[in-house]
């Protein structure tokens, strides 16, 4: 593994764990903390934060499992100084881990030249960073690009999109899948199919229909002249990691043009290098009517993106149709443009391949391990019991942060930097992991 991938500009800082160079005190105190000195106490406890936090935020998280105070490459640290590897990485959002030198250097530049214009006009930097999403999306020509700030907000805009794609006002609905999760703004959310989400906030915006996912059959009978769009995620990870086949995707390729409906592929989770490749559905084949872009894209810093393919599409929304205030500024669209120079120039691709081809084949040969899938670094895998929660709590007590998102599935998302030593550490301890889940989860039944 080269230096580079492991964070080549880190330095150790004062007290003891790695830093990064220019971006800490002399004394290894954060330069934020002498900002906010007010609301920050130094020497607080993650008991001490997490008081604070029940008082002053929102319960829509409900208690969060731990305060994190900084981070390096794959590592990051908590309040009270214990250190993890994070094999989530902010849910496939940190795709160069913590602090990574290049990209932290990128937008304090940026910050300190143009942080923000209305869309009133353009920076240099949005500019360079939709030709550059073209290009890596291999969009015919015509094809054009909308930043918003999150994956939500770029799936609203292709939700808005797909509404446009109704010319003749009979293209009323809109196909996603079951197990889809697309966000949580009110249009993403009809998307979304866990009921929990759903039931809350209904009615939600009507025409949106979910159908088996993988089903072929269930796919053609569904689309229609009725149909405005289908919206598909190439691997769902909140249901998951369940990948759909090329077979299907080329599918919905196909009975979307013949009934004149968009493709639309939400590559929020599974784009920006996740599976080893640009986009996951690259191997497809299929050249798809728009892609929705976020989380990895600004290696940390908010930003998404919705990339439509070819003049028709492209042309759907016009001036005033759609908009944003902060979408595209220049500070998220220098974070995107510096993430995506790191990941081609220091062979972050490539590692994603050889770093997850070896994580799947280890987890495969652990006995307690009853399936194992996903593609590159975005992973999931079952047990053979209803532990996956406990495991979470048990790993972040061993030093490492993993996410359930079923009783018995563990969905791994980690940084595309990760090493082959370290995911050789969390497969050294996942028996362990296993078998202390599995104890406290029958004392929990007793």
């Amino acid at each position: 593994m080269s230096t580079e991938l492991s964070h080549s500009a880190e330095s150790r800082s004062s007290d003891g764990g790695p830093g990064v160079v220019g971006h800490r005190e002399a004394g290894g105190a954060p330069i934020a903390a002498e900002a906010a000195a007010t609301t920050l106490v130094s020497q607080s406890s993650g008991a001490d934060w997490l008081a604070r936090y029940s008082s002053s935020l929102m319960g829509v998280f409900g208690t969060p499992q731990r305060v994190l105070v900084r981070g390096a490459g794959c590592l990051v640290w908590d309040a009270d100084g214990k250190e993890y590897l994070d094999l989530l990485g902010g849910i496939a959002v940190n795709a160069l881990g913590h602090a990574h030198p290049f990209v932290t250097s990128v937008i304090s530049s940026q910050l300190a030249t143009l942080g923000h214009v209305s869309n009133f006009f353009t920076s240099p930097t949005q500019i360079a960073l939709a030709e550059k999403l073209l290009a890596l999306t291999n969009a015919p020509a015509g094809s054009k690009v909308f930043f918003a700030n999150s994956g939500t907000e770029a799936n609203e805009a292709a939700f808005k999109l797909a509404r446009r794609n109704n010319s003749d006002g009979k293209r009323t609905k809109v196909i996603a899948l079951e197990g889809a999760f697309h966000g949580r703004t009110m249009g993403a959310l009809a998307l979304t199919a866990k009921e929990a989400y759903r039931a809350p906030f209904e009615p939600l915006p009507g025409g949106v229909v979910h159908i088996p996912f993988g089903d072929i059959e269930a796919l053609r009978a569904a689309v229609d002249d009725s149909t405005a769009a289908v919206f598909l995620e190439p691997i769902q990870g909140e249901a998951g990691v369940r990948p759909l086949s090329a077979e299907y995707l080329q599918a919905a390729r196909e009975v979307t043009t013949a009934a004149g409906a968009l493709l639309i592929l939400d590559e929020v989770q599974t784009g920006i290098g996740r599976t080893g490749k640009w986009l996951a559905s690259e191997d497809a084949g299929i050249v798809p009517d728009a892609v929705t872009l976020a989380k990895g894209l600004g290696g940390g810093f908010p930003v998404g993106a919705l990339v439509t393919f070819g003049s028709t599409t492209s042309a759907l929304l016009t001036t005033g149709q759609h908009g944003t205030t902060f979408g595209g500024n220049p500070v998220a669209t220098a974070a995107a443009l510096a993430t995506l120079h790191a990941i081609e120039s220091q062979g972050v691709l490539q590692n994603v391949v050889t770093v997850g081809n070896h994580l799947r084949e280890g987890l495969a040969a652990i006995e307690a391990v009853t399936e194992v899938r996903g593609e590159g670094l975005l992973i999931g895998f079952d047990v053979n019991a209803d532990i996956a929660p406990a495991m979470v709590t048990a790993a972040l007590d061993a030093g490492f942060i993993i996410n359930s998102p079923g009783p018995r599935t563990i969905r791994l998302a980690p940084p595309l930097i990760l090493t082959i030593d370290q995911a050789d550490r969390f497969l050294d301890a996942l028996p362990t992991l296993i078998a202390t889940a599995t104890a406290n989860t029958a004392k929990d039944a007793q």
